[in-house]
């Protein structure tokens, strides 16, 4: 049975290196294990189905036009090679879902490579990241691999890190570094993108298209696991380097905020944050590479000021514990022992701008959380644990309510007299200019 093979499943390991070896030997080439035993749907689960969903025909799992939904398979995935081979009718379309949750649409919670046949007359107005290929509506295509509806063409995606590949019928058609895109209505629409793990699936659209010889093999992760400390993933850097307090700051005006800093003197300021410093290294520490913090002073601020970024923390607190994040030095991704769930926008009021998670992600008291925060603009996309808790939601400025967030500002490790660990701080920066 296929859920039988799914479970051996796991990541590879390298090779030894000879004795003495100057350099590491090279590590064994990926194994692929089939993902469908061509006789039944074992290993796969059918979510918002339409019609007959999908059926097995000749050794194919078949998205007919009278079915469709989304076919996912059990199991979730991280990094890996899948390889398929696919067939449409003419106009055909479905997509191949990679990392994503079971709900939600796929496309922009996950992400989607487009299967279609483009060349069909109703798709000649397509936009570029709409092409049979292209990670979709993030990725254009190359384009002039596909081969004519009705036959098969071979596809291989590869998912590693933040990197994702497309060959179609041989030909490296997509390959795309998401930590390069910046653009603005792109990033808040996708943010999928920032997943690491999730489900591989078919998304269906009630056209014919047929799927076959499905392997796929799980890759080492590229990105460092939770347990290698301070070390950051590609494209990012340490904003803690687990030793020290350098490139934090103590809290100024923690009653006014950005407005009370910004009402200060250079002189009256340089010595408020000579005294918050010395206010700050008398409760925050660094023990076993963690910020701790013992509950008596104020937050723990960045010595920079950020824009746009990616921001990803990791947390724990004890029973009852009380923390946040400031973003731009305004209140704040909630974090909290409540049955609500941490993550959320606590400070917003407006309807508009949800205050509360979507979605309930924490991990037991005591145990480690982390949050990947994207902040574009005004707007906030939390992940908690890797489940989307906020999702593109402005932040309202608690400070100065009539007023946008403010465009630049400090992150601060908010407290509320309890202890507090953190650790894996890391900040990746979204220039404004390429967008």
């Amino acid at each position: 049975m296929l859920l039988a093979s799914l479970a051996l499943l796991a990541p590879l390991a390298s090779c030894a290196a000879p004795l003495a070896a100057p350099l590491a030997a090279p590590q064994a080439a990926p194994e692929f294990r089939p993902l469908f035993d061509g006789k039944t749907l074992d290993g796969w689960q059918l979510v918002g189905g339409d019609g007959r969903g999908y059926v097995i025909e000749d050794g194919c799992i078949v998205c007919p036009k009278d079915g469709g939904g989304n076919l996912f398979t059990t199991r979730d995935f991280g990094d890996f090679i899948l390889r398929f081979e696919f067939s449409t009718e003419p106009g055909g379309n479905n997509g191949v879902g990679i990392r994503a949750p079971l709900q939600g649409d796929a496309a922009y919670v996950g992400m989607e490579v487009q299967i279609l046949d483009d060349a069909a007359p109703q798709y000649a107005n397509l936009k570029p990241g709409q092409y049979c290929g292209s990670v979709y509506m993030v990725s254009p295509v190359k384009r002039g691999a596909l081969k004519s509806a009705g036959e098969w063409n071979a596809m291989e995606i590869t998912a590693r890190g933040r990197t994702v590949q497309v060959k179609l019928n041989g030909a490296l058609v997509n390959d795309v570094d998401l930590n390069t895109v910046h653009d603005a209505a792109t990033l808040a629409a996708h943010p999928g993108i920032l997943r690491e793990r999730g489900h591989v699936g078919f998304l269906g659209h009630q056209s014919l298209v047929k799927y076959r010889k499905i392997e796929l093999a799980e890759l080492p992760p590229a990105t460092p696991p939770a347990g290698l400390d301070n070390v950051a993933p590609a494209g990012m850097r340490a904003l803690f380097d687990g030793k020290t307090l350098s490139n934090w700051k103590g809290l100024v005006s923690p009653d006014k905020g950005p407005p009370g800093r910004a009402a200060m003197g250079a002189a009256q300021l340089a010595a408020a944050q000579a005294t918050a410093d010395e206010k700050m290294r008398a409760h925050w520490s660094v023990q076993d590479g963690t910020l701790v913090f013992d509950g008596g002073g104020d937050s723990l601020c960045t010595a920079e000021e950020f824009e746009d970024f990616e921001l990803w923390v990791d947390w724990k607190i004890a029973k009852a514990g009380d923390s946040g994040i400031y973003l731009r030095g305004s209140p704040q991704v909630q974090i909290w022992d409540n049955p609500i769930g941490s993550g959320g926008l606590y400070n917003n009021q407006q309807p508009g701008n949800p205050s509360g998670p979507l979605a309930v992600a924490d991990r037991p008291v005591g145990e480690w959380n982390r949050f990947k925060i994207l902040m574009v603009g005004e707007k906030v996309t939390v992940f908690l644990n890797d489940v989307l808790v906020v999702n593109a939601t402005t932040l309202e400025n608690y400070w100065q309510r009539e007023l946008p967030i403010y465009p630049r500002g400090q992150i601060e490790l908010q407290n509320h007299g309890n202890t507090l660990w953190f650790r894996n701080v890391f900040v990746r920066e979204l220039p404004r200019a390429q967008r």
